[in-house]
C-alpha cells in the first residue's frame, strides 16, 4: 500500500500528535528511514523528527533495522514499524453472517472468523461483535491496551433514503446512531464505513489494485456495491452513499430490473435454491459450478449480459485504471465474469495503449472488506488527516 504525504508539518507543539502521524506515515511508506530523510520529507526540523523517533522507539512502535554509512561521519541509523506494536480489528456485518478479523500495522491477519447468523438486528450484533473483539484478542495475544480501533463495514445506504426496504437491507439499523452503538459496545474508537468501500481499501493493501491510484471495485456482497478510489482516496459522496451502483437499471428479458437483481450473489442464491441447490455458502456456489447446474449457466449468462454495460458506465463516468470484481464469491466465478463479460466498445477505457486489464478479478480474498475495515482504522493511526487515503 503506497502512502502520499501530501502534508506538510508543524513545529508546533499543537501539532505533536499530526506530526508523529507524519513520521508513521513515511516510515510506513518507505518501510525504513533515518532522521534527516523523514526530516526533508515531511518538513518538520531534524531535532523534532528526533523527538518523535525516541518517543515512537520508547512506547514499542519503531524500532532501529540498520545503519547506512555515507562517506564521513557516524553511519545514519535506519527505523521501521513495529508490525506487532498494535492491532487493529475489523467486522463486516451482512443480513446472515458477522465476519471478524484482526490485523497487525503491517495488514497482516492475526485471527479470522466468521459467525453466522440467523437475523442481524442490533440487539443481536452489539453484543456478539463484542464477544469477537474479546476472542480475537484473545486468539491473537494481543493485549486490549494495543488494539487501537475497530472499523465496521455494512451494505448501504446508510440512513433512510428512496432506496431503503431493499432485501440487501440490514433492518433495524435505520434509525440507529451505528457509530455511537459500535463504539460503546465495544469500548473503543469505531470507524463506520460502506462495505465496498472498505473491500477497496483491501484489494490496493493485498491485491491486485497495489500499486494503482484510480480504480473501481465491484464488490459482491449480499448485493452489489461499488467501491471508488480516486487519486488514492476513497469516494464517499455527501452522505457517504456513493457508489450505489446495484440499483441502477438495466435491460433484461424480464424487463428493466436493478442491477443487483440480476447481477448478485442474493441473485444467484435465489437461482439455485429455486432449482433446489444449496446456496448458503461459498462453497455451495462452487459447487453448482462444479456440477454444471442450468441454473448456474443461467445466472451467468444474464450476468454477462448486464455486467457489460454498468461496467461502461462505470469507465465513461469516473476513467479508472481498472474495474476489479471481488467479494464473497468463488473466485471461479469472477475469473468467469472477467473473461466472458462483453466490454463494450464505446467506452474511454478501450484504449490501445493500457497497461492493465479494464476488468479483473480481485485476489484480496472473501473476507476483503472485513480486512478493509480494519485496515481503514490502521491509515487513520498512520496517516494523518488521510484517513480516507488508501
Amino acid at each position: 500500500m503506497t502512502i502520499q504525504i501530501l502534508t506538510q508539518g508543524s513545529n508546533a507543539e499543537r501539532g505533536r500528535a499530526h506530526n508523529r502521524g507524519l513520521v508513521l506515515a513515511h516510515l510506513r511508506q518507505e518501510g525504513e528511514a533515518g532522521r534527516a530523510q523523514i526530516a526533508r520529507a515531511s518538513g518538520l526540523s531534524t531535532q523534532a523528527v528526533s523527538n518523535i523517533i525516541a518517543e515512537l522507539l520508547d512506547e514499542g512502535w519503531v524500532h532501529e533495522v540498520g545503519r547506512i554509512s555515507a562517506g564521513r561521519g557516524l553511519p545514519t541509523v535506519t527505523y521501521a514499524i513495529r508490525a506487532r506494536a498494535a492491532a487493529a480489528f475489523g467486522l463486516e456485518i451482512r443480513p446472515g453472517a458477522i465476519l471478524a478479523a484482526l490485523i497487525d500495522l503491517e495488514g497482516g491477519v492475526l485471527y479470522s472468523e466468521r459467525f453466522a447468523l440467523a437475523e442481524a438486528q442490533p440487539d443481536r450484533v452489539l453484543p456478539l461483535a463484542a464477544e469477537l473483539l474479546a476472542r480475537a484478542g484473545k486468539s491473537a495475544r494481543i493485549a486490549r491496551e494495543r488494539l487501537i480501533g475497530a472499523g465496521v463495514v455494512m451494505p448501504g445506504p446508510f440512513g433512510a433514503t428512496g432506496l431503503s426496504g431493499r432485501a440487501t437491507d440490514l433492518p433495524g439499523w435505520e434509525a440507529i446512531d451505528a457509530v455511537a452503538a459500535f463504539s460503546e459496545a465495544l469500548g473503543m474508537p469505531v470507524t463506520v464505513e460502506n462495505d465496498a468501500n472498505a473491500a477497496a481499501v483491501a484489494e490496493r493493501l493485498s491485491g491486485v489494485a497495489q500499486g494503482l491510484s484510480t480504480y473501481a471495485y465491484l464488490y459482491f456482497g449480499t448485493g452489489l456495491g461499488l467501491g471508488l478510489v480516486i487519486d488514492g482516496a476513497i469516494y464517499r459522496g455527501v452522505g457517504g452513499n456513493a457508489g450505489e451502483i446495484g440499483h441502477i437499471p438495466v435491460s433484461t428479458a424480464h424487463g428493466m430490473l436493478p442491477l443487483e437483481d440480476v447481477v448478485s450473489r442474493l441473485a444467484l442464491a435465489r437461482a439455485l435454491t429455486d432449482a433446489g441447490f444449496d446456496a448458503e455458502q461459498v462453497e455451495d456456489l462452487e459447487a453448482a459450478l462444479t456440477a454444471r447446474a442450468p441454473a448456474m449457466s443461467t445466472w451467468l449468462e444474464a450476468a454477462r449480459a448486464a455486467l457489460g454495460p454498468a461496467i461502461g458506465i462505470v469507465e465513461n463516468l469516473f476513467d479508472p485504471e481498472t474495474i476489479v470484481l471481488g467479494g464473497a464469491m468463488p473466485g471461479v466465478i469472477l475469473t468467469d465474469l472477467c473473461r466472458s463479460v462483453r466490454l463494450p466498445e464505446a467506452s474511454i477505457a478501450n484504449r490501445a495503449d493500457r497497461t492493465v486489464p479494464r476488468l479483473q478479478a480481485g485476489t484480496a480474498g472473501r473476507m476483503t472488506a472485513t480486512i478493509g475495515a480494519a485496515a481503514l482504522v490502521v491509515n487513520t493511526v498512520l496517516s494523518p488527516r488521510l484517513a480516507m487515503s488508501v
